[in-house]
């Protein structure tokens, strides 16, 4: 049986394919199309998938989209009639659910498919259920306690639940326009941040502020008493902004934050202006609410529950500092979170949805890595290499991962292309740049010669699973790069490149059974310098991570990085 996951029309469009309840591939559309976050129908991603299993469309037996128009149509109804939005907002939201109301139309037309030929079912899947399903049914609790919070999917926020088995139960939602998602978003815009997605930079820069807006913040999120949430809504443009438009692009939001919010915190940071102490200080205030807002929630679900396992999704479920205070400060201590936990995720949550909630076929996959995506034999890789006319060494594995480590410890800044590309919006491992985090100027370095980010910015460190121990507060392991850990204090000043100004880091355990070839070179590495970890940044430029060879060595030519490994072949400059 063949089921087919799509996320369509909406931010960081993807598909995902099952096959007998076992994932056969999962991409987002943005790898193929190089546009971040592309909100259109993932023609390319649903070719791939296909291509994987060596399938064609007639073969599929459901495809299910992660929206369904008509979930909490009473609410929407309701919530026009007494509202009145603006006319912008209604014609985007309008336009948005005829696109996603009939799946198999879409489905046909976009791929140029003969309709009468289709045998499989098409399902509309709700928002926030995709998302659970992401969560709960690829993790390896058998009995998990469940939490989705993003921005807003089908007019909710928030959901809540509890796994068993096959079988998801929905416990409780949060609806439009309450939401811990805008609410981060609104302030990242007004701290001069505008573009779709940008929120993950905000959080890097919490760490060099102190949280002295706490009680301003307490006034738009209002935590009640079984826990849930409402926002104050004077803080929030409902009726100017709250649009959102791609026209096949990357998604543009209005200005999501009011004139009371300005009133309160002042005039918007320009983007690209200096970034002073209140605006660091209001960053800080946010991720502490955000924080207290998400620990209410928890509180709730566990008392709702019982369970000490907790799946999480959601865009904000990426907010890895969050998720590592939550094994320290709540009751739960198993967690999983997949890596592609947004909105590209939800494609991965209607696929397994159909097959176990709806279906009621039994679980059989446990989610225990990310390579997911496009992979590229030698043949493909020399061919490339040659067209760009470039020499290069072909090394056997041990050799390729002795001379690298080698590389990285003299300062060399490495490229590090191997196997399927990554599922989500981390590097970890495959489509990676390697980098010496023993010194203190390589942030520097990195963003000067290749990355070009904002200096509060931290890069993140992979260690070998065996030696977190020996560097962090925490052991559990994150092979997903979704949670920051304090780094013990007399480890610091060792690896100060991967070391963030609050002392965490947003680590990515590395396991041998699992990822062994990034195993080796991380472990060459410390037999080289005694250091367990390395600096791991996604193998990009202001763009999507690279997903083919030919991205690869593009990206390595005009950047100032020093060497290239992809499959078996070293390329130095």
């Amino acid at each position: 049986m063949f089921i087919l996951g799509i996320n369509a029309y909406h931010g960081g469009a993807s598909a995902c394919l099952i096959q007998d309840g076992k994932l056969v591939a999962a991409v987002e559309e943005e790898r193929f199309n190089r546009q971040k976050y592309w909100a259109g129908f993932p023609v390319r991603a649903i070719q791939f998938c296909l291509e994987s299993a060596n399938i064609s469309p007639y073969d599929l037996d459901h495809i299910g989209i992660s929206r369904n128009p008509s979930a909490n149509l009473h609410k929407k109804i309701l919530y026009a009639l007494r509202q009145r939005p603006n006319f912008n907002y209604m014609r985007d939201r309008v336009n948005n659910m005829a696109r996603v109301r009939d799946v198999k139309i879409a489905f046909v037309e976009e791929m140029k498919l003969d309709a009468t030929t289709l045998r499989a079912e098409f399902h509309n899947v709700e928002h926030h259920r995709a998302h659970m399903a992401s969560a709960f049914f690829v993790s390896p609790f058998e009995n998990a306690a469940i939490l989705s919070v993003d921005g807003m999917g089908d007019f909710v926020s928030t959901m809540w639940g509890k796994g068993s088995g096959n079988q998801m139960e929905v416990l409780g939602a949060v609806n439009f326009p309450h939401s811990l998602g805008y609410f981060y978003t609104l302030v990242t815009q007004w701290l001069g941040f505008p573009k779709y997605g940008d929120e993950g930079k905000v959080m890097g820069l919490a760490g060099f502020g102190a949280p002295k807006y706490l009680d301003k913040m307490r006034d738009i999120v209002r935590i009640q008493r079984d826990g849930s949430f409402e926002l104050n809504t004077d803080y929030l443009a409902l009726n100017e902004g709250f649009s959102m438009t791609w026209e096949n692009g990357s998604p543009v939001l209005g200005t999501m934050f009011s004139k009371k919010f300005v009133d309160v915190f002042g005039e918007p940071r320009a983007p690209g202006s200096e970034i002073t102490q209140l605006h660091m200080d209001v960053t800080a205030s946010l991720q502490e609410m955000l924080e207290e807002a998400e620990f209410a929630l928890l509180k709730l679900l566990h008392k709702q529950t019982g369970s000490d396992t907790l799946c999480l999704a959601g865009g904000v479920a990426l907010n890895s500092v969050f998720n590592g205070k939550i094994r320290t400060q709540t009751p739960f201590k198993e967690i999983f979170i997949q890596p592609a936990a947004g909105d590209a995720g939800t494609a991965l949550g209607a696929a397994y949805f159909i097959y176990h909630q709806l279906l009621g076929k039994p679980r059989t996959f446990v989610m225990r890595d990310a390579y997911t995506g496009p992979r590229f034999v030698n043949g493909r890789v020399t061919q490339t290499l040659k067209q760009y006319d470039l020499a290069y060494q072909e090394l056997d594995e041990d050799a390729l991962c002795v001379q690298t480590a080698q590389l990285i410890a003299q300062g060399n800044i490495v490229g590090w292309f191997q196997g399927a590309a990554e599922w989500g919006p981390r590097a970890l491992g495959n489509r990676s740049i390697l980098a010496d985090p023993r010194r203190a100027d390589m942030k520097d370095i990195l963003n000067a010669r290749i990355k070009h980010r904002e200096k509060f910015r931290p890069f993140a460190p992979s260690i070998l699973l065996e030696d977190t121990a020996r560097y962090f507060d925490q052991s559990y392991p994150d092979p997903f790069m979704i949670k920051v850990y304090n780094i013990l204090p007399e480890k610091r000043a060792e690896i100060p490149a991967v070391t963030h100004v609050d002392g965490t880091g947003r680590l990515q355990t590395v396991e041998r059974d699992a990822t062994p070839l990034y195993w080796k070179i991380i472990n060459a590495f410390k037999n080289e310098t005694g250091v367990p970890l390395v600096l791991n940044t996604s193998f990009n430029e202001n763009e999507p991570i690279v997903c083919t060879p030919k991205e690869a060595v593009e990206c390595f030519l005009r950047t100032k990085m020093d060497a290239l490994v992809i499959e078996s072949c070293l390329i130095q400059k």
